[in-house]
């Protein structure tokens, strides 16, 4: 059997990192809804007497046509504290002429900083463009 991957990004507020990737990657979506009989997740909580500081305890979001890896948030109760040692790279740009990529790259990187991430700095050197920025809880990846 050959091994899959879940990336796993610990964090604060799973739901709402969960949100913000979901907008970063175009196709991810929560894998279902609540289950028959309810119309929200939280009237099933309130149902199941889940306490309220137990409800966004973890996320996961799937890509809907089943090509890339599940991404999954579990909160933990210390914050980030250094540079991550990996991260994601959000391919933006697409094979264009450098003014069309670029032009690509810089709107993805609005969209994402309106869904509550920041830009970190732009990179413009002999190997491309591309922009370094953090989600909202800090993490950083890239936008090329």
């Amino acid at each position: 059997m050959t091994p899959d991957i879940h990336i796993v990004f610990d964090c604060a507020d799973p739901d709402r990192l969960a949100r913000f990737w979901m907008v970063a990657l175009p196709g991810y979506d929560f894998p279902h809804g609540p289950p028959d009989g309810f119309a929200t997740w939280e009237e099933w909580a309130d149902a199941n007497q889940i306490p309220e500081d137990q409800r966004n305890s973890g996320r996961t979001i799937v890509d809907k046509e089943g090509r890339r890896p599940d991404i999954f948030f579990l909160r933990v109760p210390e914050p980030k504290t250094t540079k991550n040692r990996v991260h994601l790279d959000v391919k933006a740009g697409g094979p264009f002429p450098d003014a069309e990529r670029r032009a690509r790259i810089e709107a993805v990187g609005e969209q994402l900083t309106a869904a509550g991430g920041s830009i970190h700095r732009r990179v413009d050197s002999a190997e491309g463009f591309w922009l370094v920025m953090q989600d909202p809880e800090g993490n950083e990846f890239c936008v090329n």
